[in-house]
Order: C-alpha cells, then structure tokens, then sequence
C-alpha cells in the first residue's frame, strides 16, 4: 500500500475527550503510547470501525474509510485490515490451519499470501494440527498474527498483543514481530504501554496524554524531546542503531555507531550484524573532559542542544548530540551548575548502561 495513513477522531464522552489529528506513515510500526486512559485504545478501535466519531475522518492513501463530513462510513467488515487484541480470540473448535483458513477465506480473491508461507515467517508450521487449547500464550498470538495478515489486510492494528504474556513468552514473540516489520510492506499500528517494546519495534511514535496528541513523529525524534509532558520524563531516553564492530579478547563487544562506539558484553551475532539500542537518560553523566579515573568504558563527545526541567525536584534533563545523535542525559540541577552546563558547551556523555533491544 503507498500513501500515508490519516486519522482525525473526536469523542465526547464527558469524563474522557479524543481529540486525535494524526498523518502517518504507509509502512513500518507505528506505536500508539501512553498511560492508561490516554486513549490508545479508542482511537485504534476508531481506525477499525468498531467506535463510529461523529467527527471522523480515517484513510489509508486514496483509500477514504471514514469522512463523517460527507456521512461516508465503511463498517468494519468491510475494511481491509487485520485486528489483533490482547487475547488471540482463536475459534477453540477450529485447529490452528482452521483459523488460519477462516482468514484467508475472508480476504477471498484479494490473497497475496500463502498459509505455508505465513507459517515459515511465524514459526508456527509445526502447530497447524494442534487445537487452540494446547498452543501456550505466545502461540495462540501468532496463530492470531497469522489469521490476520491472510484475510490481506492493508494495515494490521495490533492493541496491546503482548500485554497478557508473561516476560518468557514476551521474548518469544518479539522476533516474529520484528520480522514482520522486516519483511512485510503492510503498515501496522501497534497500542502499547511498555516503553521497551515501542524502543524495539517501532519507526515512528505517537505519545498520547489524555485524549491528546502530546507528540507524533519519528521514534527518536520524538525520544529525544524535552518538552513533553512530565508524565513521559521518568523513562526519557534514546533508540540508537548500531552495528558490531568487533569481539574484544576480554568479552566485551564494540559496537559502533554515528555518534561514537560503546562497549557491551560480549554478543553471540556477527561482525557486522546491526542491532537496536536504548539508552534511558538515567545511565549518561556528564563530564567536562575524558575520565581515565572511572570504571565508565562508554564515553562520546557530545554538544549540549538544550535543558528542561523534569517533574523531580532537582533534576533536569540535557539534551545532547553526538556527531547528529541525540542523546539525553538526566542529572541534578547542582551537577548543571557546577559544570555550568549551557548550550553549545562540548563534552564526554559517559553512558553507564546500554540495554540491547535486538
């Protein structure tokens, strides 16, 4: 599908307002994040149909699903889309490839994939005899990815697919999520609360704070930001992309990315594998020169674009870049005073942690 997606939702319902004015992009994951009740959910049940706006607007390209202008609706059995919840919702009478049958049968002559072929990419090919009844959580959620992508939706909505997984079957899942994104052109919109999931499957963010759009854009162009709101600054931090560089003789790897190279324990992929990364503003300290008296291995030069205020008295946050990378560093505002921390002022951002997220 080519085109962006547009989506324009207001909802009065007294205690809770939607008022949602969004242009996404045609392709990649796009994460709708948020605390709960900052409407996630609505506007996304918004873009399947399933909540009609009196003022609403929804396309994908040419494709218009929605003008309430123009009285236009499309229900939602007749959108071209793939819809998966919390829980997989498979049809306990039906076997894993009955599921997947019933999807393809909704997509009828418009099928562009093939049932083996959505197996191999979810790794469920062994499990097409099994009931629902004998798959483990993260099973049944494949088998529901499954059915979704084979009735050949033009966008996957997926609300909060992994909110009812415990850790073990999180981890399970996430590859095949990733590889969705790395091998499909279907755009999916993707609900989340969990900042470590929208870290490492997401190109592009939605932050969404009570009923409103706080911030939309690219995944660390909107990271990196200082003036959201409060709420969002107690897990500030960036994604970076970054590649191994090499495997050090003392278990350690070096990867390299734009901004310099950092350290991490020692990684079981390939020279040359690219991986994602996140940095919380929590783990950089600062410092006015390069430290050789500190167990710190991980230390770029960096200028300081910009500092704000954070909700915790004391503290503030720094933004940083790093030959075009933004970091963010969150410190005391006495450790901003004492170095006279300004911007324009270039110095060593020595990041204490790095979680790989790939």
């Amino acid at each position: 599908m080519s085109g962006d997606i547009r989506a324009r939702f207001r909802i009065d319902r007294g205690s809770f307002a939607l008022d949602v004015d969004l242009n996404l992009p045609g392709r990649g994951v796009t994460a709708l994040f948020g605390h709960s009740g900052s409407g996630k959910t609505t506007c996304l049940r918004a873009m399947a149909g399933l909540e009609r706006p009196p003022d609403g607007y929804f396309a994908l390209g040419d494709n218009i699903w929605q003008d309430e202008a123009r009285s236009h609706f499309l229900p939602p059995h007749r959108r071209a889309l793939g819809m998966v919840f919390q829980d997989a919702g498979l049809f306990p009478h039906r076997s894993v490839r009955g599921n997947m049958e019933f999807g393809k049968q909704r997509a009828g002559s418009a099928a562009t994939l093939s049932l083996t072929d959505v197996a191999d990419l979810l790794g469920i090919g062994h499990l097409l005899d099994r009931p629902p009844q004998q798959l483990s959580g993260g099973e049944r959620q494949r088998v529901a990815i499954a059915r979704a992508l084979l009735a050949a939706p033009k966008v996957l909505l997926m609300d909060e697919p992994l909110a009812a997984l415990d850790l073990k079957r999180k981890l399970e899942i996430l590859p095949y999520l990733e590889r969705l994104h790395r091998e499909l052109a279907i755009p999916i919109i993707y609900v989340s609360h969990a900042p470590d999931e929208v870290a490492r499957l997401a190109d592009h963010l939605v932050l969404l704070d009570s009923g409103k759009v706080a911030a939309s854009g690219p995944l660390n162009t909107v990271l990196s930001r200082i003036d959201l709101p409060a709420a969002f600054a107690d897990d500030a931090g960036v994604v970076i992309e970054a590649w191994i560089a090499e495997h050090e003789a003392d278990d350690l790897t070096r990867l390299e990315f734009p901004g310099g190279r950092i350290f991490v324990s020692r990684r079981p992929e390939l020279v040359g594998t690219h991986l994602r990364c996140r940095i919380h503003a929590r783990d950089v300290s600062l410092a006015l020169e390069p430290q050789t008296r500190s167990s710190i291995l991980n230390c770029v030069t960096a200028t300081v674009v910009a500092l704000a205020p954070t909700d915790t008295p004391g503290h503030i946050l720094v933004k940083l870049d790093a030959s075009g990378e933004p970091l963010l560093a969150r410190i005391t505002q006495r450790s901003a005073d004492k170095l006279n921390i300004r911007p324009g002022l270039v110095l060593c951002a020595q990041i204490k942690a790095v979680a790989l997220l790939a």
